[in-house]
């Protein structure tokens, strides 16, 4: 059966769902005051409670009604997303809000608000500020409110399909007057035609297959697809699946316009397409104005697209994020002791230590069911097997668990589930060989191959570390980590990261996709033909914590449900340098070094980026100027300039704290609680968050936390603003002068600025070297000293 589509089948999907509108404050409100600060900036005296008894979820419904009372507008209203959620340690509840307009969700309208005790903290606010369409939602979708150029492109392509043969003589039907030539290529120059590929379009503007196609035809890398695409427009479009999504479940029930769309050319699952506004700049540049959208959610083999394309025709892509950064349960019980042969943690690669026996270290906290334990009901290895058994979970003797899927991928492709990983079988002792030897450049690849359950099995084991690492630090169910089952903690279930060994769709890379919470992230490890034999980019920690840090930033940052806020600009870049600075964390010692990112994968001493990270300026130059440099527009560049900032704060927090030797907190007691020892702040205050005692530790903590303070979309101010915020929440401010002076060291004091930045980029930044007031008294941190080259032993993992 033809598929068929119009408008009506929009209509039709928003049955029952109700208009949106401002709303006033409900009369329960409570009466408290809420006090609001409209900055991440932290004043010296700290914060002043309010209210503690006052829920923060209705805190920020006030707060929210306060922001949208300043512009006197119909048609502004908000949802509170789902998402929200509050940190268990900090009691810091992270409330996160989408702007709706005519009931329609802003794509790019958001906002976080960070409540503690009663008081908003911080707040990060991107709603559209302007004047709203007049047109209400039904309007938009009966297709009576037309903009009138779309009206005129639709009567001249009418005109031009009825006469398409008869284009020769130029003359009007009944009236035989010539149509004027440059008439005739203003219609082809503005008004796209069904007829003349690639100008993709419908006669009904709430067909959002054309504008699905026009993207496609952008986003393939495939040459000979997009050229049929534009040849057989009309053929793809019609094959198209196309199904509803309703929310009539939907604790916030809203007027969303959604659908999945199967049989999208170059795809591998459905697409997700979304009717939305998204701003745009305006003409004067001063503002931003709202355009109607289709928002689609595209995985493709090598990436997964977040992309907003014109409603009207002629459909243009108006922004892309790519989410591809190069109650009690019974705990099974565990017979055998699960052993691996691998590179230790703390080990960073084969050029830093030896491989040794280790066993499964899971947290008890983090992975209470271990790394190889999986629910029969989230496996999704079992989707379409009919079960017998009525065990609850299912324990597994290869690479497959609840937190991760680590298996090879050598042909590149999106299929994981029947791809080859190691079976230890029941003794679960993943001991494998590792030698690889020297070739010809020809069988290079072949002999990598031979050892893949080698670095599958390093891959397993390195991921479920950085799970376990991560959720201590607050990287939980509610903030929206990678599980497939949750225990009942909150969040969405069923995103374990799958992890690609040996990725056979390049060399010389990795990358790691992160959609919202509730579906896999998608990690891709790659061999590195720059040595022979080839170096396995598996096998070298920091590239795979840096990809599991973009999980970690993307997840945290703007919320659970949000990937689009680390796309681009200042803040795609900080994706990129939490990633370099938490791996370069992970893998340092008491004893201090400089360290480049990814030396040995590489086979360069200096590593893959501009400069080593170090304390020492002639060894690395960069300041927060350094990105106006010719060079840095790139994420990546942009990067490490964050990370070194970072580094030079943490050194700053190691000089005054001291250093762990372990990352990880203490095993937690049976009751699930958790003991000070000799990592964590001894406190007798009842509900004190725990405080790491080191430096080392500390920042790890605060740029976790700060991940959870700022704006969707942030600028290294706000980044810096959040770190500083976090301490406050954490530790009353203790290390205010102390954080500043490290950020100033590298450009970004108080009165570092940049002028002309727009939220997609762009500006002038100036250097700022100085503190707060309040910090110029104190003694300033001597300079760095010369790196010490001593111990380079490497710490190992303590285990439970």
């Amino acid at each position: 059966m033809r598929h068929f589509f119009s408008t009506a089948i929009v209509v039709a999907s928003l049955a029952g769902h109700i208009y949106g509108h401002r709303h006033a404050a409900p009369s329960n409100y409570d009466e408290a005051p809420v006090r609001q600060r409209k900055t991440l900036g932290i004043r010296t005296n700290g914060f002043t409670p309010m209210d503690k008894s006052m829920c923060p979820m209705k805190v920020a419904k006030v707060f929210i009604e306060d922001v949208l009372s300043q512009t006197a507008a119909d048609g502004l209203s908000y949802r509170i997303r789902d998402d929200s959620y509050t940190d268990k340690n900090t009691g810091v509840t992270h409330v996160f809000a989408r702007q709706l307009v005519n009931g329609l969700d802003v794509a790019d309208g958001d906002m976080n608000i960070n409540i503690k005790d009663g008081m908003v903290i911080s707040y990060g606010n991107s709603f559209f500020k302007g004047t709203p369409p007049v047109a209400s939602l039904e309007h938009i979708l009966t297709g009576e409110l037309r903009d009138p150029r779309v009206e005129a492109c639709t009567a001249a392509r009418q005109h031009l399909r009825a006469n398409r043969d008869s284009y020769a003589e130029q003359f009007v039907m009944g009236t035989h007057e010539p149509i004027a030539p440059e008439a005739v290529q203003n219609i082809h120059d503005n008004c796209a035609t069904a007829f003349d590929a690639p100008s993709f379009a419908t006669d009904d503007i709430m067909d959002f297959r054309a504008a699905l196609l026009q993207f496609m035809h952008t986003a393939t890398p495939n040459s000979k697809l997009s050229e049929d695409i534009e040849e057989n427009f009309h053929s793809y479009k019609e094959k198209m699946d196309i199904t509803p999504v309703n929310h009539f479940d939907s604790p916030n029930s809203r007027n969303d316009v959604e659908f999945t769309v199967g049989n999208v050319p170059d795809t591998v699952n459905p697409v997700k397409a979304k009717l939305m506004y998204t701003q745009v700049p305006n003409q004067a540049g001063d503002g931003t104005d709202l355009q109607l959208v289709w928002k689609f959610e595209v995985e493709m083999e090598d990436n997964w697209y977040e992309a907003a394309v014109s409603v009207q025709p002629p459909h243009k892509i108006v922004h892309v994020v790519d989410w591809a950064s190069d109650s009690y349960v019974p705990i099974p019980k565990k017979p055998v002791v699960t052993e691996y042969n691998v590179f230790p943690w703390g080990v960073n690669d084969p050029a830093e230590g030896e491989r040794s026996i280790e066993k499964e270290s899971f947290d008890k906290l983090a992975s209470p069911a271990g790394w190889h334990a999986i629910p029969v009901a989230n496996d999704p290895s079992l989707r379409n097997v009919r079960l017998r058994s009525s065990d609850f979970w299912r324990n597994t003797t290869t690479t497959w668990g609840n937190n991760v899927f680590a298996q090879e991928n050598w042909e590149g492709a999106n299929a994981y589930i029947d791809n080859y990983r190691p079976d230890a079988g029941q003794s679960k002792n993943f001991d494998f060989k590792y030698d690889p030897k020297e070739t010809e450049k020809v069988d290079a690849l072949a002999e990598a191959k031979k050892y893949i359950n080698t670095t599958v099995t390093q891959l397993f084991y390195t991921t479920n570390l950085v799970h376990d690492l991560y959720y201590r630090y607050g990287f939980d169910e509610v903030a929206g980590n990678f599980q497939q089952y949750n225990f009942g903690r909150g969040g969405r279930e069923n995103d374990g990261v799958i992890a690609n060994a040996q990725d056979g769709s390049g060399y010389n890379n990795a990358n790691f996709m992160t959609p919202p919470d509730g579906q896999n992230g998608r990690m891709r490890m790659y061999l590195w033909n720059t040595a022979i034999p080839y170096r396995d980019g598996d096998l070298e920690a920091g590239i795979v914590i840096h990809e599991l840090s973009h999980g970690l930033s993307t997840r945290l940052t703007g919320g659970p449900l949000n990937s689009g806020c680390l796309g681009w600009g200042e803040s795609g870049g900080m994706g990129e340098g939490w990633g370099d600075f938490l791996a370069t964390t992970i893998r340092s010692n008491k004893t201090y070094s400089d360290y480049p990112m990814g030396a040995w994968a590489a086979n360069r001493d200096q590593g893959i980026r501009n400069f080593v990270y170090s304390l020492d300026t002639a060894v690395n130059p960069s300041v927060y100027k350094t990105l106006d440099k010719p060079g840095y527009w790139g994420v990546h560049a942009i990067g490490e300039v964050w990370a070194e900032i970072l580094w030079v704060v943490s050194q700053r927090l190691i000089e005054k704290h001291g250093y762990s030797e372990d990352l990880f907190p203490p095993a937690p007691n049976d009751d699930g609680s958790v003991p000070p020892g000799d990592f964590y702040r001894t406190t007798t205050v009842q509900g004190k968050p725990l405080v790491p005692k080191h430096g080392n530790s500390l920042i790890v903590q605060l740029v976790i936390n700060g991940m959870k303070l700022q704006p969707c979309r942030p600028t290294f101010f706000h980044a810096r603003d959040a770190i500083i915020a976090a301490d406050q929440v954490l530790t009353e401010g203790e290390n205010f002068c102390t954080l500043w002076k490290g950020f100033a060291e590298r450009g970004l004091g108080v009165d570092a600025k940049i002028e002309g930045q727009t939220p997609w980029g762009g500006g002038v930044r100036t250097n700022g070297f100085a503190v707060p007031p309040a910090c110029q008294g104190e003694t300033e941190p001597e300079e760095p000293k010369e790196p010490e080259h001593g111990d380079k032993k490497k710490k190992k993992h303590k285990k439970d």
